[in-house]
């Protein structure tokens, strides 16, 4: 069987699938379409993000039985088409759930602490104690949106603070020993913190909005570490500007690449909302890395092998 990687990964990966006794190709630099014309050839595709997976891409792939994404998500694939063609999908989102948890309660740390604006203040000669009074997460309630890998890695970090920690999922009982469920009306009406686990899905597109904002109880501080698009950036930063958001740590922005490649290479000019939040002193941003550790870089790499091995193994 023969395997065509679109995307770099870890080693492993093509050490393990060869040792299995699969043929391994890699191709990172043809274009869909140089891709499209040879996928004929292939059993298997391993990819990342570097283009979609659409309904025209599936229906050249007449040999194709299974295509792995090293990632969470399998937004970039026409999921519903290619399961109708009976192609395996598989995702890795236990690969990389340890490394977005401590990512998201890393940005949560800090902007309790503003710590990146004392660190700016010293190191330029001002020592300004008050000013940098922080809050401490103990007491606090946190709102977790999506209770699934990286949500539950979250709720399990959280455990040791002596916070209340609340859960809403599309799922029913979900809930566990370091969250319990509730619905959204109830997480609206107690969170101190929100803070988003939930996939790319036409259910989750634009989902914190002016609505949703607005309709929170309190003031509170939110943490986006799922993806950009579920939120609405500009309704975010009237928040901000409002004092209805205390701050945001958002590791995803909606105006990525669909390839999570470098957004400023691009002649699209930035919206005004980002260039706030660029400024702003309670922002903290990250260009898409919460899961992308070292040690995150070998566990998608062996999550995905594993899972293909379950199926597939050849030798």
């Amino acid at each position: 069987m023969k395997i065509l990687h679109l995307d770099s990964n870890h080693p492993l990966m093509i050490k393990e699938l060869t040792k299995m006794g699969f043929d391994n190709t890699e191709d990172f630099k043809s274009t869909k379409a140089e891709v499209e014309a040879k996928i004929h050839e292939f059993d298997g595709i391993i990819i990342r993000s570097r283009f979609s997976i659409d309904k025209a891409f599936l229906d050249k792939a007449t040999n194709l039985k299974f295509i792995g994404r090293v990632g969470a998500g399998l937004e970039n694939i026409d999921v519903d088409y290619a399961e109708q063609k009976g192609i395996k999908l598989y995702n890795a989102p236990e690969g990389n759930r340890n490394a977005v948890s401590e990512h998201a309660l890393g940005m949560l740390l800090s902007l309790f602490n503003k710590l990146r604006i004392a660190h700016d203040e010293v190191v330029n000669g001002q020592w300004r104690r008050e000013a940098n009074r922080g809050y401490e997460l103990e007491g606090k309630t946190v709102g977790i949106i999506g209770y699934g890998n990286t949500g539950r890695a979250f709720a399990r970090k959280l455990s040791g603070f002596d916070c209340e920690v609340l859960c809403y999922d599309i799922l029913d009982e979900v809930g566990d020993q370091n969250a319990k469920q509730v619905s959204l009306q109830e997480l609206k009406s107690k969170a101190d913190v929100i803070s988003l686990h939930t996939p790319q899905t036409p259910q989750t597109m634009g989902m914190i909005n002016f609505e949703f904002i607005n309709s929170m109880k309190k003031t509170f501080w939110f943490i986006n570490t799922a993806r950009g698009k579920s939120v609405v950036t500009e309704d975010l930063v009237d928040g901000l500007k409002s004092g209805k958001i205390l701050g945001a740590g958002l590791d995803v922005l909606e105006y990525e690449k669909s390839s999570f490649e470098d957004m400023f290479t691009s002649s699209y000019q930035l919206p005004q909302a980002f260039h706030y939040l660029m400024k702003a002193d309670n922002v903290l941003l990250s260009p898409h890395v919460a899961g992308w550790t070292f040690e995150s870089h070998i566990k998608l790499a062996q999550t995905i092998v594993d899972k293909i091995s379950g199926d597939f193994k050849t030798k």
